[in-house]
């Protein structure tokens, strides 16, 4: 069954391995992927602990569903002490890797020390070997994935790969599995690269029992109906996520110039219809892809069309790559974007975190903070394509003065730079902003203040705010499973009722993340999409586990308290500007000035903004600094953790 997937604790100093499975007591508790993972971390990490040293566990994870006949389920989690942050490091990616580790037996790896030379771990069957990588060491992404096959002989190897950025340690290097999917944020290929582990390998071939097959397949059907009927849904599966690019800046919610303007001008070329205008004539009628069990195929294929890059085989981009090497940079060329995009795939980056410092070294040159002494003579002037195609290279080489320092991350870079560089650095506990701009939304500024792995769009953002929705339909999404009687607005830019919605969307990513389902299939561009109501039959169908929607919430709210214990006991306080839950005084102080007539010249109020967060703090059963109160730890069953159970 899917239940019987294991456990392996690895240690790569010793060569040790020792596989358990996992206590059905713990499931119900956390049941999987980032949850579970969560526990794991907190269990097996130490205080204060070196993220680039031995003792940082990184964990590795498919989502309890993982595998199985629930659609959409290929979710790939990581996590570790973050390098970048100090933090929580969590990484989430799509694919096909963790469904082959499911069928390779595993759900989860807990992997410390380091190997003496680069090493890649491969598991077959429920079998686990240490193998030697020196001659995968230094290949790139891809490079490395096919190398891996060769050598294993099975071209049907699935593998996770840190990139050249990870082996070099730049603070936010990526792990990757395929051409694109990318476990991004808070340095998980740091981690990777710091244990001289290059790469895991998957094959498996074992069967995974469903507990009511033709249940599952039944109720299966009517989740696929709900998916892909839903417009946003279709809209993704023809120009994938660069739609939302459309919307967002057309509106004026997107940064450009770092955080000078909420809108770039002149960008059709990097409008959705333009770069899927190019993905077609590139790659053809049919260059839609997906990961996975999914059926919405919402990334596309696409050959690099000129230039030195030429030829160039990618997927996506991505929204968010459009945003870091399009709008932050004022920089809103099509092959701009395609060839960034290409290159922090292929050297393992996180896209958002390389466009931020990027366009922040740029406004620092503006401003004179940076001169060409410390550039080495580039020209980092606003609009300069050939500058930041070249910063991407130094920075995941850490060639050049301003390439190494950019690579430590933002906030040590910024504490070398000095000269008040720091109050230019758009950041939440150690981790750029995206590309958008929430001076007009505060429900959304709220999300990316209290994010568990610092500023954050997949952790906790009710998008659906931007809807005005009637507010009939926001109590009846915001009410279940657990009844709320508060106010709730419809208008985006108000201040009211938007705390317990940012609550009630990190419970449901939580629960969405241990499960293992993809977040575009659940309440978060698509108000009509599957949540809390639906994932009890498909887990029982699937597993045999028995769970209410309010069990599964309590799960959720569970394991966002332990990811909430561990960034306390490594240095989070609420105030912080570096390790808290704040924004960059410009949120505050600096109005926009573009867009449309309702969002220009607003910020967000630092007393409302300031009530929203000690509401949310309510909300979570949390005392007035932000720490977890003994009545919700006992309430939720983790007043004795670190328990070490598992």
């Amino acid at each position: 069954m899917a239940l019987n997937r294991k456990i392996a604790y690895i240690n790569l100093t010793t060569g040790d391995i020792d596989i358990k499975p996992i206590p059905i007591e713990i499931r119900k508790k956390f049941l999987g992927g980032r949850g579970l993972d969560a526990y794991l971390l907190y269990n097996n990490t130490p205080k204060g602990c070196d993220p680039v040293g031995p003792e940082n566990a990184l964990i590795v994870s498919g989502g309890i569903l993982t595998a199985t006949c629930a659609s959409a389920t290929a979710r790939t989690h990581i996590m570790a002490k973050s390098p970048l942050t100090g933090l929580l490091g969590s990484a989430n990616m799509g694919g096909f890797f963790a469904p082959e580790m499911a069928w390779a037996g595993f759900h989860h790896l807990v992997i410390k020390g380091k190997a003496e030379n680069p090493v890649f771990i491969y598991i077959h069957n429920g079998e686990i070997e240490i193998r030697d990588a020196r001659d995968v060491w230094g290949l790139t992404v891809t490079d490395a994935q096919w190398k891996i096959r060769d050598i294993l002989g099975d071209q049907e190897v699935k593998s996770m790969v840190c990139g050249p950025a990870g082996e070099k340690l730049v603070a936010w290097a990526n792990v990757m599995t395929g051409i694109k999917n990318s476990g991004g944020r808070t340095g998980m290929g740091c981690v990777m690269g710091s244990k001289n582990l290059k790469a895991i390998a998957c094959r498996g071939t074992m069967d995974i029992k469903i507990a009511h097959p033709e249940d599952a397949l039944e109720f299966n059907k009517r989740f696929i109906n709900q998916i892909t009927s839903a417009k946003v849904s279709q809209t993704q599966g023809t120009l994938g996520t660069p739609f939302i690019w459309g919307a967002t800046n057309s509106w004026g919610g997107i940064r450009c110039r770092n955080f000078q303007y909420n809108q770039c001008e002149y960008a059709d070329d990097i409008e959705p219809e333009r770069i899927d205008e190019i993905c077609e004539e590139t790659t053809g009628k049919y260059h839609m892809t997906g990961c996975f069990g999914c059926q919405v195929h919402c990334r596309a294929k696409y050959k690099i069309p000129e230039g030195p890059y030429a030829g160039k085989y990618d997927e996506g981009p991505e929204y968010t790559s459009q945003g870091a090497f399009g709008g932050e940079t004022d920089t809103p060329r099509a092959l701009t974007v395609l060839v960034g995009n290409h290159l922090v795939d292929q050297y393992g980056m996180d896209n958002l975190d390389t466009g931020s410092i990027i366009s922040w070294a740029m406004e620092l040159y503006e401003k004179g903070i940076l001169t060409k002494k410390e550039t080495d003579g580039l020209d980092l002037s606003w609009g300069n394509d050939e500058a930041v195609i070249e910063m991407i290279h130094r920075i995941a080489n850490r060639t050049g003065w301003l390439g190494d320092t950019l690579a430590k991350g933002g906030i040590p870079a910024s504490k070398i730079i000095g000269k008040d560089s720091f109050q230019y650095l758009i950041q939440v506990k150690g981790m750029s902003n995206l590309h958008s701009d929430e001076r007009a939304t505060p429900a959304l500024a709220l999300n990316v203040a209290m994010s568990s792995r610092g500023s954050d769009h997949l952790r906790s953002r009710p998008a659906i705010d931007l809807y005005h929705l009637p507010q009939d339909v926001l109590r009846r999404i915001y009410s279940n499973p657990v009844p709320y009687d508060g106010p709730l607005s419809s208008e985006h830019t108000e201040y009211i009722g938007k705390p317990w919605q940012v609550f009630w969307q990190e419970n449901c990513y939580m629960a969405v993340d241990c499960l293992g389902i993809c977040k575009y299939h659940t309440t978060f561009l698509g108000a009509t999409l599957p949540n809390f109501e639906d994932w009890p039959k498909v887990l029982f169908y699937n597993t045999g586990i028995e769970m209410t929607p309010r069990d599964i919430w309590d799960v959720a709210e569970r394991c966002n308290n332990i990811e909430r214990l561990f960034n306390i006991r490594e240095g989070l306080t609420k105030d912080d500007p570096e390790k808290g839950d704040v924004l960059n005084h410009r949120y505050h102080d600096e109005p926009t000035r573009r867009g449309a007539p309702d969002v220009v010249g607003l910020v967000i109020e630092k007393d409302k903004f300031l009530e929203m967060r000690a509401e949310i703090y309510r909300h979570k059963g949390w005392d007035e600094d932000g720490i977890p109160t003994a009545e919700t730890l006992k309430r939720l069953s983790i007043e004795n953790e670190p328990s070490h159970i598992l």
